[in-house]
């Protein structure tokens, strides 16, 4: 039993490992810090590679080097590490590593949202993350984290609510946030054509392979936004045949 436990010893000590630092490296996915991060993942590295060979001069200057990072770092990301310290306790860290929700059921809440929506003549703009992290645009709304759901969409969209003007971001099959301010394409002939609501879609499309779903309160149509690619005037059984083909879409296509 003892050798046993000698054997797994270090393959539990790698899992706990890898645990550790892939959440943190989704703690920071999206923000100046990640790079950061990997800088001090490449001099963490080298400063191995250093001490396995010794490599003298090489150890030494990495060692001042990280005696001076480490107060560099406190003093240049200090906003960001208040800020991800604050946001920890509630960051459900265990959400990842489950199944996200199930497609069909939160694509019926947004095709009935959407179909709501055009008919009161309300505008709506949501985007569902895929494989690019759209943490930048959430940190720019108002945190939500809810499940999906037809009625909590329209009340945001509604013109009284003050998250209406902005981006609903739908993450891990989820409510993520709400009002978030998306880049606005600046191209002249664009502005002629469309409005905020796909200008916005248009311009995250170029940058992200999230699926856009715009909705138009002037003409009271649907349309997705995905890669620059428009499909328009969409009823209720095309968009979500549509919304769930794109999701099963790889990125590279």
């Amino acid at each position: 039993m003892p050798n046993l436990f000698l054997y797994w010893k270090p393959m539990i000590e790698v899992i706990i490992l890898w645990f550790f630092i892939y959440h943190i490296i989704l703690f920071f996915e999206g923000t100046r810090s990640l790079q950061v991060l990997r800088g001090i993942i490449i001099l963490l590295f080298v400063f191995f590679i250093s001490q396995k060979f010794d490599f003298i001069v090489l150890d030494w200057l990495l060692k001042k080097l990280f005696g001076i990072s480490v107060i560099a770092i406190l003093i240049i990301f200090h906003p960001e590490i208040r800020q991800g310290l604050a946001q920890l306790g509630k960051r459900n860290i265990f959400r990842n590593i489950l199944k996200d929700e199930d497609p069909h059921t939160f694509v019926k809440e947004i095709v009935e949202a959407c179909e709501s929506l055009a008919a009161n003549k309300l505008g709506g703009l949501i985007a569902i993350e895929k494989n690019d992290s759209l943490a930048p645009y959430i940190q720019s709304g108002e945190i939500i984290d809810s499940r999906v759901s037809a009625d909590l969409m329209q009340a945001i969209f509604t013109p009284n609510n003050p998250l209406h003007d902005g981006g609903l971001i739908i993450q891990h099959g989820r409510i993520a946030a709400a009002g978030c301010i998306f880049p606005l394409a600046i191209n002249q002939e664009l502005n002629r054509v469309f409005g905020t609501r796909h200008r916005a879609a248009l311009s995250l499309s170029d940058e992200t392979d999230a699926i856009l779903i715009v909705v138009s309160e002037e003409r009271r149509d649907i349309s997705i936004i995905y890669r620059k690619k428009f499909y328009k005037d969409l009823g209720g059984a095309e968009l979500e045949l549509k919304i769930k083909e794109l999701i099963r879409t790889k990125k590279d296509e």
